[in-house]
């Protein structure tokens, strides 16, 4: 963090309660010096009530002590002991109401067509569940009689660049176009 939260009003507190010059303020809130001193003067954000820095961990109170000894000195930002924020990873990706019904459709065409692909990677293209996968394999799904192997790029549950990704990680081979396009002539 470069700049101390709000300002103006960590401004306000620091010519209200130290000994700091003008420019050492301004420099440490990135505010201009004569707006400081127009702070001072009550022209310029009258009525800002005071942030105490120190109360917030932005300053300490050695630090300002330090600077008021010697006005050629720089407050410097106290470092943080709070944990910086994890990134976080892109989490599953959503599939509309509408399109949710056809994953058994798309599973069954990835175990016709590719059954060198792992269960994790077919969960990880349609967006399903291990068990979901299991029981398309073995016919024991609630909609069993109902679902049709169906190309699960043409159904929008996942790219055809994924698809040759998670292929050519399982082992095989990338499917060229014309064969793709025999595969989907299959398709009822």
């Amino acid at each position: 963090m470069t700049q101390p939260l709000m300002p103006k009003a960590t401004a306000v507190w620091l010519i209200d309660n130290t000994a700091l010059t003008f420019e050492q303020i301004a420099a440490f809130c990135e505010l201009h010096a004569l707006e400081v001193q127009a702070i001072a003067d009550g022209e310029v954000s009258a009525g800002i009530q005071g942030f105490d820095p120190v109360l917030n961990g932005q300053l300490t109170r050695t630090e300002i002590e330090r600077c008021e000894k010697d006005p050629k000195t720089r407050l410097m930002m106290a470092k943080s002991t709070l944990p910086k924020p994890v990134e976080r990873t892109k989490g599953p990706k959503y599939v509309p109401v509408a399109k949710r019904g056809d994953k058994p459709d798309a599973i069954a065409w990835l175990l016709k067509h590719h059954e060198e692909l792992k269960d994790s990677q077919i969960a990880k293209l349609v967006g399903t569940t291990k068990d979901t996968i299991n029981k398309v394999r073995e016919r024991t799904h609630w909609n069993s009689q109902n679902i049709q192997a169906r190309h699960p790029v043409f159904l929008g549950l996942c790219t055809q660049r994924d698809l040759d990704a998670a292929i050519e990680k399982a082992g095989g081979t990338k499917v060229p176009p014309e064969q793709q396009l025999e595969s989907i002539s299959e398709l009822p």
